[in-house]
């Protein structure tokens, strides 16, 4: 039988790197890899016309493709997962900002469906009681998901988020980070926030997860299955034993970072009902673990 090729887009992280390079492959398909910088750029085509068989995927982006109804499958597969504390930032030449202060304040974020933007406010409102619709958003970009509406305002073309933020057009952004001295973070100590919200919840927010099309998932699920346990060897060679895991593989070690995202998400009106973790996933993707 004729392998299978299969177009793919994956960031290049540390641990797909064995996949990326053809090291490690499978016999019943080849990744052919098309290369997006930055990946997140792959999003808006693979939901919008299903341009690639597998992709790297935000989460949020995910949740609402689906909510919308896109022929897309989700794997447990985390390929970015990290803390978010440290992408909050303000300009304190206009005045000293902390986490509680952001109602009434224009905060500006490249879209306003962003995981990291998603993640953010769900700590803003729930952790620092900000009610998040007194906030003037500034947004860049269009959602990934057309059919989304966005109520947004809309910053003027040309304009630059973290010039905006400087220049104090906008008081603090969201999703970005920045060496310029000008800047500083919204979370006082990100790292000690950070830890302190991780005792308390347990989660590890997971940004981009892997999705294939349903085309693939219903044609060859033993396919979707092989491309999982790739990913999986691959994590396993590239040996990240780093304590809490921020790139955790199958349902089990998903189910809480999802959980909670599925609330914010919901809480931010960005999905029309909460999904039950496993309705997140197909007959096929369901039992990998």
């Amino acid at each position: 039988m004729d392998r299978l090729k299969l177009k793919a887009v994956l960031g290049s992280h540390l641990h797909v790197q064995a996949v990326r390079s053809g090291e490690l492959r499978s016999d019943p398909f080849d990744l052919d890899f098309i290369a997006y910088t930055p990946t997140n750029t792959a999003f808006k085509p693979m939901v919008r016309e299903q341009a690639f068989d597998v992709c790297e995927m935000a989460i949020v982006t995910y949740l609402m493709a689906k909510a919308h109804g896109k022929p897309l499958v989700l794997l447990p597969a985390t390929m970015l997962g990290r803390f978010q504390h440290s992408y909050a930032l303000y300009n304190p030449a206009h005045g000293m900002l902390g986490p509680s202060d952001l109602e009434g304040k224009r905060v500006g974020i490249r879209s306003f469906t962003t995981t990291t933007g998603a993640w953010i406010r769900g700590i803003l409102a729930n952790d620092y009681g900000v009610n998040l619709d007194n906030i003037r958003w500034v947004t860049f970009e269009d959602p990934h998901v057309a059919e989304y509406v966005d109520t947004t305002e809309r910053a003027p073309n040309g304009k630059k988020i973290l010039q905006m933020l400087i220049d104090g057009e906008l008081d603090a952004v969201l999703g970005e980070t920045s060496t310029d001295p000008k800047l500083t973070t919204l979370f006082p100590d990100p790292a000690a926030e950070a830890a302190k919200w991780y005792a308390r919840r347990g989660v590890v927010p997971v940004n981009h997860l892997v999705v294939v099309t349903e085309q693939l998932a219903k044609s060859r699920p033993d396919v979707v299955s092989g491309i999982y346990d790739l990913l999986k060897q691959s994590k396993a060679q590239a040996g990240s034993a780093a304590t809490p895991d921020l790139v955790p593989f199958g349902i089990d070690a998903n189910r809480k970072p999802l959980e909670l995202i599925v609330d914010y998400a919901f809480q931010q009106a960005l999905i029309p009902r909460r999904y039950a973790v496993e309705e997140l996933f197909d007959e096929t993707t369901r039992g990998l673990n």
